[in-house]
């Protein structure tokens, strides 16, 4: 059974449409992040789905139950935004427990649950203090604490995050899976971090424009992106992608110049189209120039990244930089040093150049566990 599902739901704003018939299952205890640039709508659909914005057209429901016209209180939902929203006179105690005492709940039972939620996230030494006494941390706790309280069927997650540094972040993501573990909650969490997409999610949903590109795990979307958008917008640094005409020996020439050999028959698979070839930074092999097969180019820039380094190369007027990133023990380049690029021809990948829509070849080898 779906926990949530969502069937062809639009949203506009007078004449301006936001959301375009976006279809989405969501399963039971299953952690969804939506993850997309600024704009694409995704914090619009969140707010949907936890009823602060009417839908236009289309249809949610939640647990088999069309929630369309129920007030957010009726939904059954909780909402963590990236604003902790906290009452800055009252303890973490007093916000954690306050839906219960505006739902009537007796003090003693109130006092059980919010001292057993705070034990849950981390806060039992706080709950005396006020909210300018915490960290942002800490703050971001309380706020999933009050959610929590509710017990909700769904947590929606508003960009939780985006207000705290960079430690916390990663403190907190961490904190966000374990609770995720423990409470079996199903959780729908909107980001525009790829980082925190990647590490949190059961199952992505990448959103652009407000249309959905693609749904997958994070491995599935990550080896095989269905779009040009996709491929370039998820991975750090993203993927190269390369402009050029197909050959009849089965080789892509670069705009810019220079030649990649491709697999037998691929000429014949992408037909008459017009094809972007793309392959991640990881998978662009650094080596000498004049090495068998591979692209001449100059070091534009190296980053230093201590457990490896991103070697960003010019292969020519016209053409992009390729990006190579190789491990910090190899054999150290500097701007302007003549390389070699080698492009492994089971690691290249293809879109159409018109429409952007991945263009299947064979497949590209899984990624090993760790």
């Amino acid at each position: 059974m779906s926990a949530i599902s969502i069937r062809q739901v639009a949203k506009s704003y007078a004449k301006s449409a936001v959301v375009h018939g976006v279809d989405l299952e969501i399963a039971s205890g299953e952690f969804v992040v939506i993850l997309g640039p600024s704009g694409c709508g995704k914090s619009t659909l969140l707010r949907m789905i936890a009823g602060l914005e009417a839908i236009t057209a289309g249809e949610i429901a939640i647990e088999d139950r069309v929630v369309n016209k129920l007030e957010p209180r009726e939904r059954g939902c909780a909402m963590v935004f990236q604003n902790y929203a906290l009452y800055p006179h009252m303890s973490v105690a007093e916000n954690i427990g306050y839906a219960l005492k505006v739902a009537g709940v007796a003090k003693t039972e109130r006092r059980r649950r919010v001292e057993a939620v705070a034990a849950t996230v981390g806060l039992t030494e706080t709950l005396d203090r006020k909210p300018a006494a915490l960290s942002g941390g800490q703050r971001q706790r309380v706020a999933m604490g009050r959610a929590m309280i509710r017990e909700p069927k769904i947590f929606l997650f508003d960009e939780p995050l985006s207000n705290l540094d960079a430690l916390l972040r990663v403190g907190m993501r961490a904190e966000i899976r374990r609770l995720h573990r423990r409470l079996g909650t199903t959780s729908v969490f909107v980001t525009h971090d790829q980082v925190e997409a990647m590490t949190l999610a059961d199952r992505l949903v990448v959103m652009r424009a407000g249309r959905i590109e693609q749904v997958g795990t994070p491995a599935e979307v990550y080896d095989r992106p269905a779009t040009r958008f996709v491929a370039s917008f998820i991975g750090a640094p993203p993927m190269n992608l390369l402009e050029g005409e197909l050959e009849p020996d089965d080789a892509f020439r670069l705009a810019g110049g220079g030649r990649l050999a491709l697999r037998a028959g691929e000429r014949v698979r992408f037909g008459a189209r017009r094809v972007t070839i793309g392959i991640r930074p990881e998978h662009t092999i650094l080596t000498r120039r004049g090495a068998p097969g591979s692209l001449d180019a100059v070091v534009e820039f190296v980053e230093e990244l201590g457990a490896s380094r991103v070697v960003y190369a010019d292969v020519g007027a016209g053409a992009s930089a390729i990006v190579a990133a190789v491990v910090a023990d190899a054999t150290p380049v500097a701007t302007g040093d003549p390389v070699g690029l080698l492009l492994p021809a089971d690691r290249l990948h293809a879109f159409d150049a018109e429409t952007g829509a991945r263009v299947e070849t064979a497949p590209i080898p899984a990624r090993q566990a760790a």
